[in-house]
């Protein structure tokens, strides 16, 4: 299958974008993460999705458990399965770059065209480790694509560029954050940026720049705790419903309550 570059914007109503991220299935069905059945939760994920109004659905990243090739496949089926709305991914310390590429003709896009909008996909994965970077490429291409345009822009990748308040998940931010910040700091075209990998939603200012991540499709992460703690709560998305002026809007949806088998003694995965 091919993911989009150019997505048509309504004329009629706000570009609505939806936000999945850390869904980490298995090769095969039936993977689980600390006692939660990772296609179960992913399902009932994109059964409320399927009830959504949506243009773009961005993954940010670890679409897999162990970059098992077939966990691809699997992801891309069971999101056509449930909807027929075009998506792209990026990926995530758990993925593997070249077995999702190889899963997609042309590759994933690195950017999006969506009427006045841009979405800018960056790869933070570092082989063999949990913590995110990017690259001098990946810092040359973000500099470039944000010179050549004047379009608002939403920034997608997997790992925080910034704290979110838990010592134990802070430990594996971008590393190159400062080199990142730089580059869209004094860019009034860059309206958010948008994170997954911290398996909790987060929303704050850094002057004019709204930073975002999502819930995860899976387990849940415990907001503001320095050691390694789940949350009862659901799994979810982030949508965005995007303005033609450049303002958007944003906020997260859960699936109902409903009572997983998570191991909440867990002390780490």
């Amino acid at each position: 299958m091919d993911f989009p570059k150019h997505i048509d914007f309504p004329a009629d109503r706000p570009f609505r974008l939806l936000q999945i991220t850390d869904c980490h299935l298995g090769e095969y069905p039936g993977e689980e993460l600390l006692g939660l059945n990772t296609d179960e939760s992913l399902h009932d994920v994109l059964a409320m999705v399927a009830n959504e109004p949506a243009d773009l659905i961005i993954n940010t990243g670890d679409v897999s458990s162990h970059g098992h090739k077939g966990s691809y496949r699997r992801y891309q089926t069971l999101v056509d399965g449930y909807t027929n709305v075009p998506h792209a991914w990026l990926p995530g310390n758990h993925d593997l770059p070249e077995a999702m590429d190889a899963s997609v003709k042309g590759g994933s896009p690195r950017v999006i065209e969506a009427g006045p909008w841009q979405f800018i996909l960056l790869s933070t994965y570092v082989p063999g480790h949990e913590h995110g970077d990017l690259t001098a490429a990946e810092l040359d291409f973000l500099a470039a694509t944000l010179a050549a345009s004047s379009k608002p822009a939403l920034v997608f990748l997997h790992h925080q560029p910034q704290p979110v308040g838990s010592a134990w998940i802070d430990q594996y931010t971008v590393r190159a954050n400062k080199k990142f910040f730089e580059l869209i700091d004094p860019c009034a075209r860059v309206k958010g940026v948008v994170w997954g990998h911290v398996h909790q939603a987060y929303d704050q200012m850094r002057g004019h720049i709204r930073m975002l991540a999502s819930p995860s499709t899976c387990i849940q992460f415990l907001p503001d705790n320095d050691e390694f703690a789940l949350d009862d709560a659901m799994p979810g998305i982030r949508w965005f419903e995007l303005h033609a002026n450049g303002r958007f809007d944003t906020g997260v949806k859960r699936i109902a309550q409903k009572d997983y088998p998570i191991d909440f003694n867990s002390t780490g995965y």
